[in-house]
C-alpha cells in the first residue's frame, strides 16, 4: 500500500518502508502518524530494523513495563547480545553517557535521582516564575520596537539555557557555549548520523565534560546555593556522587532542561497562529493557559522516540522478542491515537481527554517536565501579550532532524 512516494505499509505483514530523511516526512510526521494508527499502529520498520509501537495504551504500558529497560548491559554481555565493542572514536561521549540518568535503571538510577528529583518537583520551580517572566520580558523589550524577530534565536534559544544553567550553576554567560555543545551532543541519537555527527559530538562531549568538572572543583572549594551544590554535598545511604555521576547528571539535566523546551516554545507558537484561535482566550486565565499548553504539548511533541530494551523474552501485541531486542515507542504518535483522542489532529485546547506522553511515564519520566512545563506556561502568554497581532512572516522552516521535533526558524511580524 504506497500512501506516498517516501511511505508505504504492508498491513499483512506489518512492515513498513518509510524514508525519514524526506522532509515531507519530517515536515509533517502527524499525516502518516494519522495513516500508520489507521492501518499498522505496530510495525516493522525497514529502514531502521526495528519494531516501533504507536497505539497510545502500547506506548503508555511499555514506558512502565519493568520487562523493558533504558539499559543492556547491566543483565548480559555484548558477547551474549552479539553487541558490537564501542568505537574508540567516541570514548568520550560514552564516558560522558555512562551515567546518564536516562540510560540507567535501578538501583543506580534510582540513587541518582533521588538526588537531584527535589529540586525539580513543581513547589521549587514555581519558585522561578518571577525570574522567568522577568528574562522573558527583557528579551521582548530587545525585539518589541523593530515589529519582526526570529523567535528561535532572540527568545526561545535564550530562556530555557538560562534557567537551567541559573539552576545548575554554571555561569549564564555560557549559555552560546553550552547551545553549542548541546546541539553537537544530541546529533548522536538521530537517524542516520554520519561520521562527522559522531565526531562533532565527541569532540562537544570531551569539551562539556571538561568544563563540568572546572566548576565542579570550584563548587568543592566554594558552596553555593544550587543544583550542582547540592549535588556534590547530599548523600544517599552514606554514598555521594562520584566525579564520573556528576559529570553525566551535570550534562543530561543541562540538555534535557533546555532541548526539548526550545523546540516547544516555537512549536507551540507555530500551532497556535496557524490554528486561527484568539490568543486572548487561549491565555484567558491559568487553567486556560495551562490547557493550551498541554493540547501543544499532544499535538506537536518535542521528542517523537523513546527506545527501550527488552531484558526477557516477552510477547507485545502479538509480536515475540528476545533478551536484548530494542524497540522503539513513538511518543508523538501516541499523543494522536483516535482511540484516545476525538479528531486528534485538531489542536482543540477545550480536551478532557488522556494525559499527553510528551514527557515519558514510568521511572524515566522527564525529570525536567514541572520546569518545562511552567516555562511554557509563563512565556507563552507573555508573547502574545505583549506583541498583540503576531503573525508568521514566512512559512517555518523545519530542522531536517526527526528524533527532534522542532523548527529551524520561526520568523514573525506584528
Amino acid at each position: 500500500m504506497m500512501i506516498a512516494p517516501f511511505f508505504s505499509i504492508d498491513p499483512a505483514t506489518r512492515r513498513v518502508s518509510l524514508d525519514s530523511s524526506d522532509p515531507a516526512f519530517y515536515g509533517n510526521p502527524n499525516d502518516v502518524y494519522e495513516a500508520l494508527h489507521c492501518h499498522c499502529p505496530t510495525f516493522y520498520w525497514e529502514q531502521q530494523k526495528q519494531w516501533f509501537f504507536t497505539g497510545y495504551d502500547h506506548v503508555n504500558g511499555l514506558l512502565r513495563d519493568r520487562r523493558f529497560g533504558r539499559q543492556i548491559l547491566h543483565i548480559a554481555t555484548r558477547e551474549e547480545l552479539g553487541l558490537a565493542e564501542p568505537e574508540q572514536h567516541l570514548a568520550n561521549f560514552d564516558l560522558a553517557e555512562r551515567y546518564s540518568l536516562l540510560e540507567l535503571e535501578p538501583p543506580e538510577h534510582t540513587r541518582l535521582r533521588t538526588l537531584v528529583n527535589r529540586a525539580f518537583v513543581s513547589r521549587h520551580v514555581e519558585k522561578m516564575k518571577p525570574e522567568l517572566a522577568e528574562l522573558a520580558n527583557k528579551l521582548i523589550d530587545g525585539f518589541k520596537d523593530k515589529g519582526e524577530v526570529e523567535l528561535l534565536s532572540a527568545f526561545a534559544d535564550i530562556i530555557p539555557v538560562t534557567m537551567i544553567a541559573r539552576m545548575i550553576g554554571i555561569r549564564e554567560e555560557m549559555g552560546p557555549q553550552l547551545l553549542a555543545w548541546s546541539h553537537a551532543y544530541i546529533r548522536m541519537y538521530l537517524f542516520g548520523r554520519t561520521r562527522e555527527d559522531e565526531d562533532g559530538a565527541e569532540r562537544a562531549a570531551s569539551e562539556f565534560s571538561n568544563h563540568v568538572k572546572t566548576v565542579i572543583a570550584e563548587r568543592r572549594a566554594n558552596p553555593r546555593d544550587d543544583l550542582l551544590t547540592h549535588m556534590i554535598h547530599t548523600e544517599h545511604k552514606g554514598q555521594y556522587l562520584t566525579d564520573a555521576e556528576l559529570v553525566s547528571t551535570t550534562i543530561v539535566l543541562l540538555n534535557a532542561g533546555h532541548e526539548a523546551t526550545v523546540h516547544q516554545i516555537g512549536n507551540s507558537v507555530r500551532v497556535i497562529l496557524e490554528s486561527g484561535c484568539d490568543p486572548a482566550e487561549l491565555f484567558k486565565d491559568e487553567a486556560a493557559t495551562e490547557r493550551t499548553v498541554e493540547e501543544t504539548l499532544r499535538i506537536c511533541a518535542p521528542v517523537h522516540i523513546f527506545q527501550r530494551w527488552a531484558l526477557e523474552p516477552v510477547e507485545i501485541d502479538g509480536i515475540s522478542f528476545n533478551r536484548g531486542d530494542k524497540v522503539s515507542l513513538i511518543l508523538a504518535a501516541a499523543n494522536l491515537d483516535p482511540a484516545k483522542f476525538t479528531d486528534p489532529l485538531s489542536f482543540r485546547p477545550d480536551r478532557n481527554e488522556a494525559p499527553n506522553l510528551s514527557f515519558g511515564a514510568g521511572i524515566h519520566f522527564c525529570i525536567g517536565a514541572p520546569l518545562a512545563r511552567l516555562e511554557l506556561n509563563v512565556v507563552l502568554p507573555i508573547l502574545f501579550e505583549r506583541l498583540p497581532g503576531l503573525k508568521l512572516a514566512k512559512t517555518p522552516s523545519v530542522k531536517d532532524v526527526y528524533h527532534f521535533h522542532g523548527l529551524d526558524a520561526l520568523n514573525l511580524a506584528w
